[in-house]
């Protein structure tokens, strides 16, 4: 027997409301409402199940990432949108399975996305790259950043943490520390 699920689906404001107060309640109507619209695009076009949950994930992640940084601003209908994301990454990872045929069976409207995602990905690239940077960077420069940039303290908080005379000299260390990253960031 199928359990009927009382899906309302959120108004957009609601979403993007929702997402930055990270409200859990609207995040899981967010799934639930247009999944199955994910499901019928994949399922279409040579995919799985399996494929349109990693693909629909990834969307969610775009729209919560976007909305997050405070410069998502929504041109379209929300489900247009997640629409059009999906179908981005689709197509994509099609291209890169060899299964794309040069087609793609649509039965939504949707938007050009293709600089969301590249930005989206080449975010996730540089983030993986600076912590695999950091990891290598060693001790204490790798206290030192993220004292710094992560924690927000100050040179002189630093300063005392590390035993420096002063701050002018925490900062020196800082500034040596930071050119040592860069090398190995560059490196990777």
């Amino acid at each position: 027997m199928n359990k009927q699920i009382d899906l309302q689906i959120p108004a957009d404001s609601e979403v993007i409301i929702g997402i930055l107060n990270n409200s859990d309640s609207v995040l899981k109507r967010l799934y639930l409402a247009y999944f199955p619209m994910v499901l019928q695009l994949i399922l279409n076009n040579n995919g799985n199940e399996d494929d349109a949950k990693d693909v629909y994930q990834e969307a969610i992640i775009v729209l919560y990432n976007k909305v997050k940084r405070g410069d998502f601003e929504l041109s379209s209908k929300l489900k247009t949108y997640i629409y059009s994301i999906c179908r981005r990454l689709w197509l994509k990872r099609l291209k890169q399975l060899n299964r794309y045929g040069g087609d793609i069976k649509d039965f939504q409207e949707y938007l050009p996305v293709e600089d969301e995602i590249e930005k989206h990905q080449d975010r996730d690239m540089q983030l993986n790259k600076m912590e695999n940077a950091l990891k290598l960077l060693g001790e204490p420069c790798k206290t030192i950043m993220e004292d710094f940039y992560m924690h927000s303290k100050s040179m002189q908080e630093i300063c005392e943490r590390f035993g420096y005379t002063n701050a002018d000299n925490a900062k020196t260390q800082k500034y040596k520390c930071l050119q040592r990253l860069k090398k190995l960031f560059f490196q990777q």
